[in-house]
């Protein structure tokens, strides 16, 4: 797949993931807990914007020349969450859960509007990024791959979740 190709599937599969939180709404249901886990879906938002903008970021250190190494000690892990403000995703001292944990307890009580606003500005921030790589970056550091994997990988994993709890939160109304 091509540069071109990638960018017009990363938007097909942005739009199919938008629509379904329009269906949601923007309203209190998007804070309501249960719909994977414990999250709501404003929390599978700011675990969906902490990803988007861990890869924004590897993808701004490789447009710079720079190399990212994951943190490979604990100080410097530390260090890494407080320059970025999510974890080293990439780090082998942290698994998933313990992460996904951390971006749980950090963001939860920031506003919807605003962990929209990030992650909206995350997203934009990565197809910029793809759109300006020349393709010999692209394909050495298989960036698409890694894009997928930290945008719509994620949007089909939690789509089946909202799906599910919004249809068990739709009947269970209609009721009432």
């Amino acid at each position: 797949m091509n540069k071109s190709q990638f960018l017009d599937k990363l938007q097909r599969e942005r739009d199919k993931f938008e629509l379904l939180l329009n269906r949601v709404g923007f309203t209190r249901t998007m804070t309501i807990k249960g719909v994977s886990g414990n999250w709501s879906i404003k929390d599978i938002i700011a675990h969906i914007w902490a990803y988007e903008q861990y890869i924004a970021d590897r993808l701004n250190e490789i447009k710079q020349g720079d190399v990212y190494y994951p943190c490979k000690k604990y100080n410097a892990l530390d260090a890494f969450i407080d320059e970025f403000g999510y974890p080293d995703f990439g780090s082998p001292l942290l698994d998933d859960d313990e992460a996904n944990a951390w971006v749980y307890e950090k963001y939860k009580n920031v506003a919807l509007d605003d962990i929209v606003a990030q992650e909206i500005q995350a997203y934009a921030l990565i197809v910029s990024m793809v759109e300006l790589m020349p393709d010999y970056l692209i394909k050495e550091h298989n960036v698409l791959e890694r894009v997928a994997n930290n945008t719509y990988h994620h949007y089909h994993e939690y789509t089946k979740a909202i799906k599910t709890w919004l249809k068990k939160y739709t009947a269970k109304n209609k009721k009432s």
